[in-house]
């Protein structure tokens, strides 16, 4: 009897890890989107309760399809023009270096080379080079760039309609997953809200935070004449990811780039701009967004970006922190688990 029961545990569970395993096949090409509808419902999931107040409850699908279409309209078109412009303004830096680039690039560069070549012989500044060289293999490669807008635009179709089908039926989904899990439901249900609140942490405490900064660099570069205002916008927003550098990595070179080149007025206004954005940011919105959750610290959030990015693509610079933020949830539940007495944990097991 016992034979017999151990033989059927054997096929059952057999069955079932083949089963898996076709299943993570199946649903492989299309982790990083409904990775992504899943990050989007739920720091969203607000904004379909307030459309699921002022209709009907059996109305879910109305509210389902108005939240997608505000999140596709706000955010996904911008995202999409942004980096189409980013992508012009990378070429359009590499074209200006190939051909004696108004930004005075070389001609800076040799000056400073000559005056510490005076104090070290042999000194030699080889940066302009390295850009050069970094953008060629960009532009070399755009072809497979564009390849892969096709695939991210794909990435993102399979996101929204994830959304949609999430915000209508998420709820049941989250009581299925309650149900077949062995530990308690109460404990299911704070480890479901923490990893949440860890997510909503990372992507609007954080990644919202540095692209906040970088939209706002940009806009001063447009208004006080830096050129290619959304190519240094954007690693300034990444440059705000670096603890004690933030945006003034790249905001500093920018005011002392225009004190060189005599527009001493629009220096001014480009670092009172700096200045204030700064004061804002990090006194009013920063402090108000971090306080909704707890944040990774900035230098693994940072490695987190550029990494997702290169397993994800563009939509990595949220997926990466999110991932880390999941997997450090969950190895602080672990230790709670697996050291019940431990009081450092996140909560204790009741």
């Amino acid at each position: 009897m016992l034979h017999t029961r151990a033989v059927e545990y054997i096929f059952f569970f057999g069955a079932l890890g083949f089963a898996a395993y076709m299943v993570w096949q199946i649903f492989a090409p299309f982790i990083s989107a409904l990775a992504l509808a899943a990050i989007i419902v739920v720091i969203s999931y607000p904004l379909f309760e307030f459309f699921l107040k002022y209709l009907s409850r059996r109305r879910r699908s109305v509210a389902a399809a108005l939240t997608t279409l505000v999140i596709f309209a706000v955010v996904i078109i911008p995202i999409f023009f942004a980096s189409t412009l980013l992508v012009n303004e990378f070429v359009s830096f590499y074209k200006s270096l190939e051909s004696a680039s108004p930004l005075g690039i070389d001609s800076m560069l040799s000056g400073v080379e000559a005056s510490l070549q005076q104090y070290i012989p042999g000194f030699e500044i080889n940066i302009s080079d390295q850009i050069r060289q970094s953008i060629e293999w960009f532009t070399k490669n755009l072809g497979a760039i564009f390849a892969g807008t096709v695939s991210v635009i794909f990435t993102f179709l399979i996101a929204m309609m994830g959304s949609f089908y999430l915000f209508r039926d998420g709820a049941r989904l989250v009581e299925w997953l309650v149900s077949i899990s062995p530990l308690s439901d109460s404990e299911d249900k704070v480890i479901l809200e923490r990893i949440a609140r860890s997510i909503r942490s990372v992507a609007t405490g954080t990644v919202l935070v540095s692209i906040i900064q970088g939209v706002t660099a940009a806009v001063g570069f447009e208004i006080f004449g830096i050129d290619r205002p959304i190519l240094w916008g954007s690693i300034a927003a990444l440059g705000a990811l670096l603890p004690g550098i933030g945006t003034a990595g790249i905001m500093v070179p920018a005011v002392a780039y225009l004190f060189y080149i005599g527009s001493s007025g629009a220096a001014i206004g480009l670092l009172v701009w700096a200045v204030a954005a700064i004061v804002i940011i990090d006194n009013l919105i920063s402090p108000y967004l971090m306080s909704r959750g707890n944040s990774l610290h900035p230098f693994v959030v940072l490695v987190s970006v550029l990494g997702g990015i290169s397993l994800f693509g563009p939509i990595g610079f949220i997926l990466g922190p999110v991932f880390v933020s999941l997997f450090m949830v969950l190895l602080e539940l672990y230790g709670v688990y697996m050291q019940p007495d431990s009081k450092k944990g996140l909560f204790k097991r009741k």
